[in-house]
């Protein structure tokens, strides 16, 4: 029963293609028309509306694409990347000082809490925050002699 709906709407199906309604063929005019600031109006309003997604979906690739969609995805998601995460990625030789460093900066760590941060490092030491505050972190935890890493 389910294979006989199928055969009926595929063949329904095939002279929509072809030829679109009126209606279609008129809204597709309308939409030919339109700005980019107004089809881009249009695309948010259908998200709004409809509770869909415009964005591409990611599909698995081959080796060839994977390499070309890899070289491509750092270019564009370096200048779109706003907030970073800073990571201790070893404590050095001077413990007790990133420890107070690391206490400074994440001010929600009781000193147990912040000797098991460190002697557990890799670790997030701060996430989500601007560039400059980040590199102002890295400093001060380099300059007590840690190794730090920003994401």
């Amino acid at each position: 029963m389910a294979d006989e709906a199928k055969k009926e709407a595929a063949p329904a199906a095939a002279p929509q293609a072809a030829q679109p309604s009126a209606k279609v063929a008129q809204i597709l005019d309308l939409v030919g028309s339109l700005t980019m600031l107004e089809a881009a109006e249009l695309v948010k309003a259908f998200e709004a509306k409809f509770g869909v997604s415009a964005a591409p979906i990611a599909v698995a690739a081959g080796p060839a694409g994977a390499a070309a969609g890899a070289a491509a995805a750092p270019a564009e998601a370096e200048p779109a990347k706003t907030s970073f995460d800073v990571i201790l990625t070893e404590a050095g030789a001077n413990k007790i000082q990133v420890i107070k460093a690391v206490r400074v900066y994440n001010n929600t760590l009781g000193l147990k809490e912040a000797k098991d941060l460190v002697d557990s490092a890799p670790k997030p030491i701060k996430q989500g925050v601007p560039k400059e505050e980040a590199e102002k972190i890295k400093k001060e935890l380099e300059a007590a002699g840690a190794k730090v890493e920003i994401k």
